[in-house]
């Protein structure tokens, strides 16, 4: 008796049963990798983003959220903000180099803008910017801009162009090369020049900071906070409070996706107890010609198996495939402030593609062995006597 070719014909026999039970596996599956691959990547890409900025330090507001913190690292914006005399009162310390930001939000050409106000020499030397096309600003209150490459090619601009920022006209003198960082898809524009067109004189938003040595980086958190009232995190600090929260957002979306794949092992469960009431005569003909209970046993458990099989390669490949489509339009939209600004690029991951088919193959053949235990406990008498 061949068991594989037999357990086959079962499987295939009922072709209804069959797709819906397989499709409870499938999209249960689809949605835990699709969640599980999108988590992961966005935790590269935040990481990617924190290390391009290129600061040792981070200087913020005493009272901003932790929630918030994340914004630093996509490049959104934040409601707390500091007064420009606490930079002019740590930028003197020894040993540090302090950057101002004003970051704000504007329309340009119709879409949602970030735009950063900088202390424009100081922040070219600090993330070594190199140009593309145009030119550099020459003065701290030149009213033009500098823009990100992805920032230009969205909006369709160029240098030459003009922008109109609240009631500034700004003329775009300069296209950044690539950073592959999110001052890819910002505007900048002189510190002065940012402040007075969003009337947010004397502010900024946050400070990076980069020390002489990193050894001393503990002394140096305590200068700061010596001379001004503020909130200092290490890049690290800042990097492990932002994986934090995206931890816990990714893990409650996946226990979401948990409880789909818990429905559908139940489903198996239940294919699996009819298929071993209809096919009882089935058993007991098995049992009567020399069939082993263990047989039996191994004949429903396989099936349930290849259920799980089957269901864990179509989700692993929808699941996949969806975390495609999904992570960009996440990052646009966002479920809320802190995802925005994240753009994951989702990666074909095979140790993952491989825990995630044997993920369910474990959850098909636990669900398996109670109607396999009840198959292989029928006495040939009880099964054909049905």
């Amino acid at each position: 008796m061949n068991i594989f070719k037999l357990v086959l014909k079962n499987l295939f026999c009922r072709k209804g049963r069959f797709v819906f039970t397989l499709l409870g596996i499938t999209i249960g599956m689809a949605s835990f990798v699709a969640l599980l691959s999108m988590g992961g990547s966005m935790r590269a890409e935040v990481t990617r983003q924190a290390e391009a900025m290129g600061a040792n330090l981070m200087i913020m507001p005493q009272d901003i959220c932790i929630f918030n913190q994340i914004a630093l690292v996509t490049g959104e914006t934040i409601s707390e903000s500091l007064q420009f005399e606490v930079f002019e009162r740590i930028s003197p310390i020894e040993g540090i180099t302090v950057i101002p930001h004003l970051t704000q939000k504007a329309a340009v050409h119709d879409m949602p803008s970030v735009i950063v106000g900088i202390l424009p020499e100081e922040t070219k030397s600090f993330r070594e910017w190199e140009m593309a096309e145009g030119e550099y600003f020459t003065s701290q209150d030149q009213n033009a801009v500098v823009i990100g490459s992805d920032f230009a090619q969205t909006r369709e601009l160029s240098v030459g162009d003009m922008v109109d920022i609240r009631d500034e006209s700004l003329l775009v003198i300069g296209i950044l090369a690539h950073t592959y960082s999110n001052d890819d898809a910002t505007m900048f524009a002189p510190l002065e020049v940012a402040q007075r067109a969003f009337g947010r004189e004397g502010i900024i938003s946050y400070m990076s900071a980069r020390v002489d040595n990193i050894a001393e980086i503990e002394s140096y958190e305590a200068a700061i906070l010596a001379v001004a009232n503020v909130q200092v995190s290490t890049d690290e600090q800042l990097l492990a409070h932002v994986l934090t929260i995206l931890g816990s957002v990714n893990v409650t979306l996946q226990l979401i996706a948990g409880i789909a794949l818990i429905a559908a092992a139940f489903g198996i469960i239940n294919t699996m107890m009819t298929a071993v009431y209809e096919r009882r005569r089935e058993i007991g003909i098995l049992c009567a010609i020399g069939g082993k209970n263990s047989a039996i046993f191994k004949i429903f458990l396989l099936e349930s198996g290849l259920y799980g099989l089957f269901g864990g390669i179509a989700g692993v490949a929808i699941g996949l495939l969806a975390s495609v489509f999904a992570g960009e339009f996440i990052s646009q939209i966002g479920a809320n402030e802190m995802l925005m600004g994240v753009s994951p690029q989702v990666s074909f991951d095979i140790g993952l593609i491989l825990m995630a088919i044997a993920f369910s193959l474990i959850i098909s053949i636990v669900s398996g062995v109670y109607p396999a235990w009840k198959a292989a406990r029928l006495t040939p008498v009880e099964a054909i006597s049905y």
